[in-house]
């Protein structure tokens, strides 16, 4: 089939399932991943003029590298299997653009040769990759997990396994995605001296995307490590705390109702995104890309989200205490009206951030609607 994205055209092969199976080559549910991978290295060059060359590490059918060199990048595409090799010369050629195609490991690349961006869009787990990537990557390091459930705890064991850390089935599933991938991957880039400061992250629909700009040297890799630590948190009231560290110390029982804590970690509890770096890839998305419209909103919505390493869900919260929802306008206007702060989250639509804790939230929603 023939797929046209952005600037470029690319054939890649029927398939029978979306994202699934070894033989997969073009995932159309990750088109705005890849819209915005494009904003984003548009907005990369100008935070960082000298960065020139792009390796798509697990290329398949090239489709990011060819975005890529459409936009001005020196590319290199990537894949051991050597159908897609073929494609990946295919789809450069027939655009008319130029870059290199390598059929091997890409860990044994990168352990060779030096790129200023990087990126791991692998099926899964990302982490087999990311020991060469951080010892391959000058500037920028682009990292996609599809594995979702390991991450958010629901495969409990797999995510153990796969990224050195305890995760927990939360109501904030997604973002407990987030911080356990940015944990193994601040851990994995310490171990060589390399800081990770993650200039845009987010969790959109079955995967989580990170764009982590990266510096060497042992003190600045111990300052990264030092963002790490654990979410202590009550499943029974919806209680959570955070404890920096490497260490946790969880408290005995839940404070606010006295049940068992449940403790994930170690997490990133830094911020996920640098504000003025999202407004900038957000002056670089253009009317080219399909899905410009839900990438300016997703943007403006991280942008705005405060930097809580946990978030709420006003559905689940009202139906645990037995009241009705009000709209989300209302709900936070009334945590703002407490003086608390209270933002949306690019999670979902009816998920919020705030410096409330649980009882704090329940008794200046709750005494405002009582009061109205």
């Amino acid at each position: 089939m023939n797929v046209q994205e952005g600037r470029v055209e690319i054939r890649a092969p029927e398939q029978p399932e979306e994202g699934a199976g070894d033989a997969v080559f073009y995932n159309p549910v990750q088109e705005l991943n890849r819209d915005l991978t494009v904003a984003t290295l548009g907005a990369y060059r100008e935070r960082e003029p000298r960065a020139e060359t792009y390796l798509d590490a697990t290329a398949a059918s090239g489709i990011r590298g060819v975005r890529a060199a459409a936009n001005g990048w020196d590319v290199t595409c990537c894949d051991t299997d050597e159908e897609a090799v073929a494609l990946c010369r295919e789809n450069l050629e027939r655009n008319g653009l130029a870059g290199g195609v390598v059929g091997r490991d890409a860990n044994a690349l990168l352990h060779e040769t030096y790129f200023d961006v990087v990126d791991i869009d692998p099926f899964g787990t990302p982490i087999p990759f990311a020991d060469a990537a951080f010892q391959g990557t000058r500037n920028l390091l682009c990292v996609t997990a599809t594995d979702t459930a390991p991450l958010c705890g629901a495969h409990f064991e797999s995510g153990v396994r796969s990224y050195s850390a305890v995760p927990r089935t939360t109501e904030y599933h997604a973002e407990m995605g987030v911080r356990i991938l940015l944990s193994a991957l601040a851990r994995t880039g310490a171990r060589y001296d390399v800081a990770v400061d993650p200039v845009l992250t987010h969790a959109t629909k079955h995967y989580v995307r990170t764009y982590l700009e990266l510096d060497r040297g042992a003190r600045v890799a111990d300052d990264a490590v030092d963002n790490l630590g654990y979410i202590h948190h009550c499943q029974h009231c919806q209680y959570r705390e955070t404890e920096q560290g490497l260490i946790a110390n969880p408290p005995d029982s839940c404070p606010n109702c006295e049940h068992h804590l449940q403790t994930a970690g170690p997490v990133w509890l830094a911020p996920i995104c640098d504000d003025a770096f999202v407004e900038t890839v957000e002056g670089a998305v253009t009317g080219e890309l399909g899905t410009a419209d839900d990438i300016a909103d997703l943007l403006a919505t991280l942008r705005a989200e405060l930097d809580e390493p946990t978030h709420y869900d006003q559905h689940r919260l009202c139906k645990r205490w037995g009241r009705p929802a009000t709209s989300m306008a209302d709900f936070l206007g009334n945590l703002r009206d407490a003086g608390f702060e209270a933002s949306r989250t690019h999670y979902g639509g009816t998920t919020f951030k705030t410096t409330a804790d649980v009882t704090e939230i329940r008794e200046a929603t709750g005494d405002a609607e009582e009061s109205g």
